[in-house]
């Protein structure tokens, strides 16, 4: 079946808010420009300093829920971060300044629970983004598969949730798994599906309040057997993407 592109998501700071944006210019073998770009260590951090770290290294949702209701708006031309969250307001700041960075901290505490790691420092990847995977990676989400699971659930559910970059329209539910070892043109750009994102507690949290109040898991296990959401994959053909623009598999 061809698919539609519905929405495009980055992550600027990892786990620390989404930006919904209208176009993309990928590049083979990268991650998504600016996705995942920095991200916050903890004191129990054993990331070095430098490069691609596992996301145990850095502050998220599993570990603190009320992340989840971060929201985030990039300037590409200042490096520029403005956060929002329903019960702290607006925040701005330059992550690379340590200045700000200290000032972001202060302003994060009141979501963090006591008694867990608390954050140290924000980190920058640079060359690459900080996804779940150690080889650059773009997440693609398919929405019927997303209505499936809030059928399960019996309640609506945000697709803001599954922190996806490509959201996909027009598939049948769990399409994307059958494209796992297959190419995939999405408008100009081919990406190449490695495998299923298996999912944390960071989905149970609701993208407005950062509380956590679906089960989402539980619905996964209980309705296919397994708690996949998603599918990773490497752009292997670098090209533009926009909403509108179709999805199928290559030939």
């Amino acid at each position: 079946m061809t698919g539609s592109v519905t929405h495009l998501w980055r992550h600027p700071i990892k786990s620390h808010g989404r930006e919904s944006i209208n176009i993309v210019a990928l590049e083979a073998g990268k991650t998504m420009p600016w996705d995942r770009h920095w991200a916050v260590s903890h004191d129990n951090t054993k990331y070095a300093g430098s490069g691609w770290g596992s996301c145990q290294n850095f502050m998220i949702g599993t570990r603190t829920p009320g992340l989840a209701g971060l929201w985030a708006e990039l300037d590409e031309n200042t490096a520029r971060v403005s956060l929002r969250h329903e019960a702290l307001g607006a925040f701005e700041f330059a992550p690379d300044n340590a200045e700000d960075m200290q000032q972001f901290l202060a302003w994060l505490a009141p979501l963090l629970p006591q008694g867990r790691a608390q954050p140290k420092e924000i980190v920058n990847a640079r060359d690459r983004g900080m996804t779940d995977t150690d080889y650059p990676s773009i997440s693609i989400m398919n929405q019927s598969s997303h209505r499936a699971v809030a059928q399960k659930l019996g309640q609506p559910l945000e697709i803001e949730r599954w922190r996806g970059n490509i959201w996909l329209d027009g598939l049948a539910p769990w399409e994307e798994f059958d494209w796992i070892g297959k190419h995939v043109q999405i408008g100009a750009t081919v990406v190449e599906i490695r495998e299923p994102i298996k999912r944390c507690m960071h989905t149970t949290a609701n993208p407005k309040t950062g509380q956590r109040d679906a089960d989402t898991l539980g619905a996964l296990n209980s309705g296919w057997g397994h708690q996949d959401f998603g599918v990773y994959g490497v752009v292997v053909q670098g090209g533009t993407v926009t909403i509108g623009d179709l999805a199928r598999i290559s030939t």
